[in-house]
């Protein structure tokens, strides 16, 4: 008898369990400064404004205006995004454990360590970024090319090129890639850049992502490989 009540115990656990797990995550706006855009999933054609506190789901889609700025958190996951200007991202996405879809603009993302074994990956063109705990930001143009600079922690770099193996990104570190090039590590202090750096106006701190030729060469130098050159604001030479 006892063992017949554990079981069944055991057995109501794990379905409650389940059941959570496949909950719908939540996204909460955390701070929101100037024009922020949500579409929502059932209607994308009905726009609105997003504002302090309101709550966002799976599908929905997030854009920025030129002055554009939020922070999206998703507590179920111990994530946290800040989205810079004229950025889009779509919450969740095609593939298991995606939590964010960028699509184009600069982001940075923290996330806490978490012991549940939960995935927590963001899609970027070309590839699929997936951390335990760490901070790092990620910019992405329209033309599907990424820069990634990991500031703290390792990120696990997944592209869709086939056969391609994963590779690690580690804390100091910056990875160039795009939809069709294989991704390209790089120390992130030969490119000029640091963290403070990522969260300043593209072009205000000569620090955007870009402004590199086909040979990944700072333009007008034949210097340090994968160097920046300053106050491009463009990632159109990224390779």
């Amino acid at each position: 008898m006892r063992k017949t009540r554990l079981a069944s115990i055991l057995i109501l656990t794990l379905a409650a369990s389940a059941g959570r797990s496949a909950e719908p995550l939540e996204y909460r706006f955390d701070e929101v400064k100037s024009k922020v855009v949500l579409a929502r999933h059932a209607d994308a054609s009905k726009e609105e404004r997003a504002s302090v506190g309101a709550a966002a789901g799976p599908g929905d889609e997030v854009t920025t205006g030129f002055w554009g700025h939020a922070t999206l958190s998703v507590p179920a996951r111990a994530a946290r995004f800040e989205i810079g200007s004229s950025a889009q991202a779509r919450l969740a996405g095609d593939e298991p454990g995606v939590i964010l879809t960028i699509q184009k603009g600069r982001f940075k993302a923290w996330f806490e360590k978490l012991t549940s074994g939960e995935e927590r990956v963001v899609a970027v063109p070309g590839a699929l970024l997936s951390v335990r705990g760490t901070r790092y930001g990620v910019e992405a143009d329209s033309g599907g090319r990424v820069a990634l600079a990991v500031f703290e922690g390792r990120v696990e770099v997944a592209t869709r090129h086939p056969g391609a193996a994963p590779i690690f990104v580690d804390a100091g570190q910056m990875c160039l890639l795009s939809a069709r090039d294989a991704p390209r590590v790089v120390p992130m202090g030969s490119m000029g850049m640091h963290e403070g750096a990522w969260g300043m106006p593209r072009g205000a701190s000569g620090m955007a992502p870009g402004g590199m030729d086909a040979n990944g060469m700072q333009q007008g130098t034949s210097s340090q490989p994968g160097a920046m050159s300053k106050g491009s604001g463009s990632m159109k030479h990224l390779p």
